[in-house]
Parts: structure tokens; sequence; C-alpha cells
């Protein structure tokens, strides 16, 4: 039996209020803006991919021919980004995640996806807390979704509560959920990369 088709929304539109307000996805990692870091890391795992910025949207295009705005006014958060993402993708899963998240990989995809089962929404849990912004869903919860917005409610876990929703046991993954917020964080990153790079083999 195939299994379904995977689409993967990247969501690059928020404020990055920590960095000074700098577009996190174009910020250079080890010689690469982190969005591509991103999506060389999932590419393999999904079928489709859509990225949501609400700036700098013709640069984004270098990655994606998708690239789309938030529909929903104010900045109201990452699943304004995921709403606008699944409006253009036509594959049956959709996988989110942030843009900065250089270390996100595609065994995440392919864990969520068998974790997925009957449910509705699997998200991962790193055996301390869940990792909510990392996220495999089913496209028909489209409608509901849209409806949560629009109510105006924004809050992520939220609206996970309202649908079959599933934790994902991801311990091995830890790595993946490492996010760049501050110079500090960025500095950190780029060190890992290059002990990574210099390991035998690599």
């Amino acid at each position: 039996m195939n299994e379904p088709r995977i689409g993967a929304v990247v969501l690059a539109g928020g404020l990055a209020r920590r960095m000074d307000g700098i577009d996190k996805g174009l910020v250079v990692l080890a010689g690469k803006p982190m969005v591509q870091h991103v999506i060389e890391s999932i590419q393999d795992a999904v079928d489709a991919l859509v990225i949501n910025a609400n700036r700098n949207q013709q640069r984004y295009g270098a990655w994606s021919h998708q690239v789309v705005g938030d529909r929903h006014v104010g900045h109201p958060g990452p699943l304004a980004g995921l709403a606008a993402g699944m409006t253009v993708l036509d594959t049956p899963l959709v996988f989110m995640c942030p843009c900065d998240s250089p270390f996100v990989t595609a065994s995440l995809v392919a864990r969520l996806a068998e974790g997925l089962g009957d449910a509705d929404i699997a998200a991962p849990h790193d055996g301390e807390r869940l990792q909510p912004v990392f996220a495999l869903l089913r496209r028909c919860r489209l409608d509901s979704l849209l409806e949560f917005l629009d109510s105006g409610e924004r809050k992520i876990d939220r609206w996970y509560e309202s649908e079959r929703f599933v934790a994902v046991e991801a311990v091995a993954e830890r790595g993946a959920f490492a996010n760049i917020n501050t110079a500090e964080e960025l500095q950190r990153a780029e060190g890992i990369i290059s002990r990574s790079d210099s390991k035998p083999g690599t």
C-alpha cells in the first residue's frame, strides 16, 4: 500500500523579537541561510513544500516556488502560518516546522508519520516536554483550524486539545528541536556544525 503524500510548511512568518526583528530564516549559519538548512534536512521526507513568510517573500522564493503570507492579520502565530500553507498544499498529510530549527531531521517526519495512527495530529515529545511547532497533521482538519483562528483563538495547544491528538515519543530526536533565537544560540549552532563537519567520514 502506498504511503500518503506529505507536504511541508516551513514557518518563517514570525517577528523574531528576540533577534531584534531580523528575519531568522535568512540568517546565515555555517555559510547557508537557516531556512536552507531546514529544507535540505527534510526535503527527502516530503513530496511538496511551502514556505510561510510575511516579508522577503521574493528571497524565500529561491527555496520554494510556493511562498505564502498569513491570511490572518496581526501575526497570530504558528497556526496562522500553518493554515496559510495548508491552503495551498494538496497533500493528505502536512508536516510543520519552524525555519529557525536547522537540526530538524527527515527521520522526525518519518517518526511522526509512523506514530500518527488514527489521530489527526501528531507532535513529538522529547522526554521532557511536547514540541508542538513540529507536527504532522491531516490536511482535512484545515476547516477546523480556520474556524479556530477566525474565532480569535491562536494558542496551538488549545487547538490540539480540540482534535484527535497524539504525542509521539521522540527522545532520540531531541537535538532536532533546538531553535535559534539569539546571537549566542547562533554561535553555539555554528560550533555544533563545525564539530560535525570535522568528524572523520563527514
